[in-house]
C-alpha cells in the first residue's frame, strides 16, 4: 500500500516555512523533510531531511512571481515523494476570526471567508493566503486544510477578551483574539509529554521571534496572551510597536497628518527594535552591536516583556514554570537572562550556566518557578489538524 503523506506550510512575510510528514500510522506522523522557500531579493529553496542531511539549496529566478517560486516548491516536494502520494497541504493561517475556531478544509467559499478577515491582520492574512491560491491553482484536486493561529485562545475568558468600548463593537468582533496559538498548542502538548505535572502548572510562554508574544496556560489551555485585537499588540517585536497608548495613533492622524496607509507602515513596519535601535529589526544583529542604540532596544524587549509576564501571572494567580520558544527564545541566553533577572520578585531563579548552555531546564534547584526553553514546531501541529480533518 502506498505511504501517504502531509504538507504543511507556515507562511511568513518574506519566507513559506514546510515539512513533508508520513502518516506512519493513524495517530503517528513522521518527518520526511524540512525546508524554507525564501522569497526575497534571490528567492532561495532549501531543504533537509528528517536527519539534517541537506536536500536542496537551489537559487530561483529572482523576476518570477511569488506563485510560481511557490509552484517550485511545491514540484520539488513531489519530486521527493518517491513511493508516497501527497493527500493533503495544510496551512498555518494567522486570522480565524470568531467563526473558525478549529481546523477546516479550505473550499472556495471558506477561502473567501477567510479573506474577508483581512482588515483584522492585514499583513498577515494576504500572506497566509497566498500559498493556499496558488496550489489551489495548480493542483485544484489536492485537497488543502486551514489550521488558525487565534483557534488556540477561544478557551480565553470573556472578561480577559473584552475592550472597554461601547457594547455593539464587541459584537462586530472588536475584541481580544491571541496568535501564535499553533506555537503555544506545540508547546502545551509538548509539556505534556515531558512530565503530566507540568500541564497542571501555572505556565507562561514566551514565543520570542520577529513577531512576539506571550501565553498563559493553564492545563494545557490558553487563559491570556499578550496580543489581542491584532498581531500588533503585546510585546516589542521585530519592526511592530507592541502595546501603545492610542492618544499616540490620535495624535499623529489628527495633528501630524499622518496618512492612515501611512501610519499602519509605521506600526508594522518601521517600529519595534528596528524603530528603537535604527539598526535592525533582528536580535542578532543587535546582540553583535556596540551602538548603545541597539543596547537600548534590547532593554526596552526584556523590559515589556516581563511586565507583561507579570500581568499574566496575575492572570493566573501565581507562576510555576517559563517557558522560552521561537527564535530568540531558543537561542538568545541574553535575552532569556534579562527577562528572568526583573522576574526573580516572582521566584525566578536563573541558573547562569544551564542558560548560557541552552540547556533544556535553566532554572536553579532552588526557583520556585520552573524555567525551561523548548523548540517549537508549528508545522507538525499544522500536520496533525490536517489529518484530523481529511479523516473527518
Amino acid at each position: 500500500m502506498m505511504r501517504q503523506s502531509i504538507l504543511a506550510l507556515n507562511a511568513g512575510s518574506s519566507s513559506i516555512k514546510f515539512a513533508l510528514y508520513d502518516l506512519a500510522s493513524p495517530q503517528d506522523l513522521q518527518l520526511v523533510s524540512r525546508g524554507t522557500l525564501d522569497l526575497g531579493d534571490v528567492p532561495t529553496l532549501r531543504a533537509t531531511a528528517a536527519d539534517g542531511t541537506a536536500l536542496c539549496n537551489r537559487q530561483l529566478a529572482a523576476d518570477k512571481p511569488r506563485d510560481t517560486a511557490i509552484g517550485e516548491m511545491l514540484n520539488w516536494v513531489q519530486s521527493e515523494l518517491g513511493g508516497r502520494k501527497l493527500i493533503c497541504a495544510g496551512h498555518r493561517i494567522v486570522h480565524g476570526g470568531s467563526a473558525f475556531i478549529e481546523p477546516v478544509r479550505l473550499t472556495p467559499d471558506i477561502i473567501e471567508a477567510i479573506d474577508r478577515l483581512t482588515p483584522l491582520a492585514p499583513l498577515h492574512q494576504p500572506r497566509s493566503l497566498a500559498p493556499v491560491r496558488a496550489i489551489a491553482a495548480l493542483q485544484p484536486d489536492l485537497p488543502q486544510v486551514g489550521c488558525f493561529d487565534t483557534a488556540f485562545h477561544r478557551t480565553i475568558e470573556p472578561l480577559v477578551r473584552r475592550f472597554a468600548l461601547p457594547r455593539e463593537y464587541e459584537g462586530e468582533g472588536l475584541r481580544r483574539y491571541g496568535f501564535h496559538g499553533l506555537s503555544y498548542e506545540y508547546i502545551a502538548g509538548r509539556l505534556g509529554e515531558i512530565s503530566p505535572s507540568l500541564v497542571a502548572k501555572r505556565t507562561i510562554v514566551a514565543h520570542l521571534g520577529n513577531g512576539a508574544s506571550l501565553c498563559a496556560l493553564r492545563e494545557g489551555k490558553s487563559v491570556d496572551t499578550t496580543m489581542g485585537f491584532s498581531a500588533l499588540d503585546g510585546l516589542v517585536m521585530g519592526t511592530r510597536c507592541g502595546a501603545i497608548d492610542p492618544g499616540v495613533l490620535l495624535y499623529l492622524l489628527l495633528e501630524r497628518g499622518v496618512a492612515a496607509d501611512e501610519l499602519q507602515t509605521i506600526l508594522y513596519e518601521r517600529s519595534g527594535l528596528l524603530g528603537v535601535s535604527g539598526i535592525s529589526g533582528d536580535m542578532r544583529t543587535l546582540e553583535a552591536s556596540d551602538d548603545p542604540r541597539a543596547h537600548e532596544a534590547m532593554e526596552l524587549f526584556a523590559f515589556r516583556a516581563a511586565r507583561e509576564a507579570a500581568a499574566l501571572a496575575n492572570t493566573m494567580g501565581g507562576l510555576e514554570c517559563l517557558v522560552f520558544t521561537g527564535g530568540i527564545g531558543e537561542r538568545s541566553s541574553s535575552i532569556r537572562k534579562a527577562i528572568c533577572g526583573k522576574l526573580t520578585w516572582l521566584g525566578v531563579a536563573l541558573d547562569q550556566h544551564a542558560n548560557d548552555a541552552h540547556a533544556e531546564i535553566i532554572s536553579r534547584p532552588d526557583s520556585k518557578v520552573e524555567i525551561r526553553v523548548v523548540a517549537t514546531d508549528e508545522e507538525k501541529i499544522v500536520a496533525r489538524h490536517s489529518r484530523v480533518a481529511m479523516q473527518a
